[in-house]
């Protein structure tokens, strides 16, 4: 069964922000694209790196692992670029009294 997780008030994510939160010993990063939100593991499949560090490209609504430039999709949690080849783990992510919430699972 998916737990809820309270992340942070809408209020403290801008877009362009990301904030980076663990549930369950999983590392999670959501981040607010133009105003829409998505959380994907904070880890990149290449080398288990920190992926929600890396840098948001909006338009492309991707992030680029810091470690080695693997491209993820935020909306999938597919890889775009090598050297990553699996994907990563995206979860539910809604508001809910002025409260960003993940689904977890």
């Amino acid at each position: 069964m998916a737990e809820i997780v309270s992340v942070c008030p809408a209020s403290e994510l801008p877009p362009g922000s990301v904030r980076i939160f663990e549930a369950d010993g999983l590392d999670i990063g959501v981040f607010n694209v133009d105003g829409t939100l998505y959380a994907i593991e904070d880890r990149c499949s290449h080398d288990d790196g920190p992926l929600a560090e890396g840098e948001l490209n909006a338009a492309n609504c991707t992030v680029e692992c810091p470690r080695h430039g693997a491209k993820f999709d935020l909306r999938t949690g597919k890889p775009l670029t090598l050297p990553a080849y699996e994907p990563v783990d995206v979860f539910p992510v809604h508001v809910d009294d002025n409260l960003i919430k993940v689904e977890v699972s």
